[in-house]
């Protein structure tokens, strides 16, 4: 074990390993954007329940890079919640398996109304690279009333920003 004149002697040495990263200034732009057709829609932040019904993971990935400190999409006032009684909208990603089709459904009974639902990614549309596969109902749109799609495999966090206020802006 590195005694704490070792750990400091060594910090020195090294120096700063890291390096700092910014948001793309069209992300800033469009997140502001987006922070006002929130605050005019909801008159409070709008809170997002996510439903992975059977992706591969990748569109979760760019979620969580949409809320990591560079992007930070909470700022903007964009929650993701825990429980779906507390959402306003259902996110959901992937193709339905039949394993998920009944939990997509409760959840989404869940939601208290007024509620809407986006899909999240190819796989959510039409079941992208799993589609026709025995194990798949299709796309969210075949079991829930979806009003927004968010294209891409995976989408990028400025797409998802960008899909989000171009939706709102039409309410």
């Amino acid at each position: 074990m590195n005694s704490l004149g070792e750990i400091i002697k060594e910090r020195l040495l090294k120096g700063i390993v890291t390096k700092k990263i910014e948001a793309p200034a069209e992300f800033e732009a469009a997140g502001l954007e987006l922070a006002a057709a929130i605050r005019k829609a909801f008159k409070r932040s709008l809170n997002i329940r996510e439903v992975d019904t059977g992706s591969c993971g990748i569109c979760e990935a760019e979620i969580i890079a949409a809320n990591n400190p560079i992007y930070d999409l909470s700022r903007f006032g964009v929650n993701f919640v825990a429980s779906p009684r507390h959402a306003d909208a259902l996110l959901v990603t992937g193709p339905v398996s039949k394993n998920m089709l009944l939990a997509l459904r409760k959840t989404y009974d869940a939601v208290p109304a007024p509620k809407f639902v986006i899909s999240l990614g190819d796989c959510a549309r039409d079941g992208g690279l799993f589609k026709d596969s025995y194990y798949i109902e299709g796309g969210v749109d075949k079991v829930l009333p979806v009003v927004l799609h968010i294209p891409g495999c995976p989408p990028a966090p400025l797409t998802i920003i960008k899909s989000l206020l171009s939706f709102l802006k039409g309410l």
